[in-house]
């Protein structure tokens, strides 16, 4: 069966949850783009002249994750552009580098792909005086797999040979696992270059997530790891250089954010998740497994649980949601209205409403007011 694969932008309204728009994460940042972000001298939007700035004033740093950085352009531009003198720098180094930032006081908040692990929790507490970190959800997208294999257009995989492939036990394009799922494609009889991250990544915590829910007798690997943990295969530099090494390289897969494949023109894999199709890597069928997602922190934490083993019909599971982490009590003084000021703004109606025409989602209606009740409390 051919797969039709649309990669554009679509609104999809999804259950109790709605993920509206494309959960499509900007490729706009590159992983590598460590420069500040800068706002321009005028208001950019509508929305920039309602942005309230709340006494906000000076620097505020942040880093971390670069699946959000189309968005967190926006945002920076749109906040310093309505707040004058007020820069706020952003920089894309990955989930695992903003985490670490955080939990060290370099910045004030961090943007991770995955919440934070029990142990970062722990550390946050030193950092965040009276308090500890907590997790703001933001956007959702669909992590795809991107590969190069010439001849083969539509192919399917499930959870079990990929894990295989990306645990070197899979090793040529031809092995009957990957026949059997591609009945009449023309599979050569070459060897798989398999692509991951070489830095900490949550995008590489939510593969993981997604391979030990789904195939758990065949990737026994921490799947709470954001740095690679199997053995073999090729590393590159973020989403974008794991993208830009598939794009270049005949044989090869990889993962990384629906925005890069499509940005790069990479084709992407379907996942057999046992319904009754393939599912193809798109926003809308990403939505239809976000809409399931159930918060599971507590009190102020607003971290989410994902299904990543569902089969329902055309839910593509392989997914991750990105979180701005900050101190519930305890953050410094002098970049506390500033903070709250640029979390407000980016939650609120009007920062949500500009993600759209970034190929970003606005949060879900319950969701997002959850956090929209938690920003102001934060001291």
């Amino acid at each position: 069966m051919k797969l039709s694969r649309k990669n554009g932008l679509r609104a999809s309204a999804i259950g109790a949850l709605v993920v509206s728009g494309a959960l499509v994460l900007s490729a706009c940042g590159s992983d590598d783009n460590t420069e500040p972000t800068k706002g321009g001298g005028e208001k950019t939007s509508a929305a920039a002249s309602n942005i309230k700035c709340d006494g906000a004033k000076g620097q505020l740093l942040a880093a971390g994750s670069s699946a959000q950085k189309g968005a967190m352009d926006l945002w920076v531009k749109n906040f310093q552009a309505a707040c004058e003198g007020v820069e706020v720098n952003y920089q894309a180094i990955g989930s695992g580098g903003g985490i670490t930032k955080f939990n060290q006081g370099q910045v004030a908040f961090a943007g991770s792909d995955s919440a934070l692990k029990d142990e970062e929790v722990a550390e946050s507490k030193k950092i965040c005086k009276g308090g500890t970190g907590i997790n703001l959800p933001m956007v959702g997208g669909p992590i795809a797999i991107g590969y190069k294999l010439e001849g083969v257009d539509n192919l399917v995989l499930d959870a079990s040979t990929l894990a295989k492939i990306f645990d070197n036990k899979i090793t040529k394009w031809n092995d009957p696992a990957i026949a059997k799922l591609n009945p009449g494609a023309k599979l050569p009889d070459s060897t798989i270059q398999a692509f991951h991250r070489s830095d900490e990544s949550g995008t590489t915590q939510n593969l993981g997530k997604y391979l030990s829910t789904a195939a758990p007798a065949d990737w026994k690997h921490d799947p709470k790891s954001k740095s690679w943990p199997a053995q073999g295969g090729q590393a590159a530099n973020g989403s974008s250089g794991v993208a830009t090494a598939v794009k270049d390289a005949e044989g090869s897969i990889g993962y990384f954010e629906l925005s890069y494949a499509t940005a790069n023109k990479i084709s992407t894999v379907s996942l057999n998740t046992g319904a009754s199709a393939p599912v193809a890597a798109t926003s809308e069928n990403a939505s239809k497994a976000i809409a399931a997602a159930k918060v599971k922190g507590t009190g102020n934490d607003v971290a989410l649980s994902l299904d990543y083993a569902t089969k329902a019909e055309g839910a593509y599971p392989l997914i991750l949601v990105t979180y701005e982490i900050a101190c519930d009590k305890g953050n410094k003084a002098e970049t506390l209205p500033t903070l709250k000021a640029f979390l407000n703004y980016t939650v609120s109606d009007e920062g949500q409403k500009v993600l759209a025409d970034a190929g970003y989602a606005p949060l879900p209606a319950e969701i997002a007011a959850k956090v929209r009740a938690i920003v102001p409390t934060l001291s």
